[in-house]
């Protein structure tokens, strides 16, 4: 697998980048303003993240996503471990990431990648997503913040 910053003239990977956000408007928003990259398998485009920068020398992971079939097999962590590097080499001193209070797998994943949790947006999913967001059987209310010092 490899992993590359997304050319120009390459199509969003949509599919993708919706399975981590339900919302195509804001996706769109963030993805003009930030850098994407993909996970290629077999010249096939599996996994995806983007990065934002927030501040002088801050930076958020606001998307992380891989194809479901693959869930499980350890590429989202390559993604996480991949989005920190960039952002060293790129010479920032904070990366963070915000996920949803219901997002069981992606809290422990951020963890064991190095991020600690710092705060909690409430109600952020739903003064900002139009309809109610389930996960693990779970409504997603809250935007659970982590950083980590590069």
């Amino acid at each position: 697998m490899i992993i590359r910053k997304r050319n120009k003239d390459e199509e969003l990977p949509m599919e993708l980048l919706l399975l981590a956000d339900p919302s195509e408007t804001i996706v769109k928003e963030y993805t003009t303003r930030g850098e994407c990259f993909v996970a290629e398998l077999e010249k096939k485009i599996v996994g995806v993240y983007v990065l934002l920068p927030t501040r002088p020398e801050t930076i958020e992971l606001v998307n992380v996503a891989v194809a479901e079939e693959l869930h499980g097999r350890g590429i989202g962590k390559q993604l996480v471990m991949d989005a920190v590097k960039v952002a060293k080499e790129k010479g920032y001193k904070t990366i963070e990431v915000g996920t949803g209070n219901a997002g069981v797998g992606q809290l422990a994943l951020y963890q064991k990648c190095g991020f600690r949790i710092v705060g909690v947006d409430l109600d952020f999913f739903i003064r900002h997503y139009p309809e109610e967001i389930y996960e693990n059987g779970i409504q997603c209310r809250d935007m659970v913040r982590l950083s980590q010092d590069l």
